[in-house]
């Protein structure tokens, strides 16, 4: 079958975004689109390239397998190793389960294909459109957060560390893009905070960006939060909490603790 390279560079770029951005949103990455575009540039660069090293057997393999451990430590962003495995686990879920269901499809359909570096180069085209779904999804998701009001509307809080716990009203905020580790940081006030644990002993940090520019705050897991809104509990278990340097205020949940 004849492939243009032009054609290829395309279709595994496109494969590569696509499945590294849903990786992404299933481990809650923090990376930034241009992550995932300069490890998809060198995901496709490899596919292209890969068959004319002439690896056979389990060289072949090996330098298949250090690719993607390559396209996800370029593609993420991690504070851990623990982070980075979880990227590149479910990436490499996500390509197995793929390049599996798009052989069983074209053999069925009677299409070619020929294996490449990371995916297959087929006569149709395949990761093409569904990179343009994805970024369809991605303007909509895009559209919606700009388009959706911050919940102001207050809630009750009760969050348990050990043998403490604090009450504080707070509210979600969507505007609030905080991760540490892969998981959602709610940020509550300095006076909250010291009724839980002792500052001094957190060693855990987040970077965070705000109109005056940016800043630290010390994060520590609580072992969970209730969330009362009317009649409606919502329980978060092992929940992140970001330590505000004011003194007084009330919670600023992160939206994705928000019950479906």
């Amino acid at each position: 079958m004849q492939v243009w390279i032009e054609l290829a560079l395309l279709e595994n770029f496109c494969m590569d975004f696509t499945l590294l951005y849903c990786a992404k949103l299933v481990c809650k990455n923090p990376a930034g689109l241009r992550r995932i575009v300069t490890a998809s540039v060198f995901g496709a660069c490899f596919a292209v390239a890969f068959p004319l090293f002439g690896l056979k057997g389990v060289w072949q393999i090996i330098i298949k397998l250090l690719s993607g451990l390559a396209i996800c430590l370029i593609g993420g962003k991690f504070n851990g190793i623990k982070a980075y495995f979880k990227l590149t686990a479910v990436f490499s879920g996500f390509t197995f389960v793929l390049g599996g269901a798009l052989i069983a499809v074209f053999t069925l359909a009677g299409w070619d294909y020929s294996a490449g570096g990371g995916y297959m180069l087929s006569s149709v085209p395949i990761g093409i459109p569904a990179f343009g779904g994805l970024l369809t999804v991605i303007f909509a998701r895009k559209l919606a957060s700009k388009l959706k009001k911050t919940d102001k509307t207050a809630v009750a809080c009760k969050i348990y560390f050990k043998e403490k716990s604090v009450q504080l009203s707070g509210f979600y905020d969507s505007g609030n893009k905080v991760y540490f580790s892969g998981q959602p940081v709610s940020v509550i006030p300095l006076t909250s905070a010291i009724k839980l644990i002792d500052e001094s002993s957190i060693k855990d940090s987040v970077k965070i960006h705000t109109v005056a520019g940016s800043k630290k705050l010390k994060v520590f897991t609580a072992d969970k939060i209730e969330i009362r809104k009317g009649e409606k509990i919502n329980t978060v278990k092992d929940v992140k909490i970001g330590i505000s340097p004011y003194a007084s205020g009330g919670a600023v949940l992160h939206p994705d603790l928000m019950e479906d």
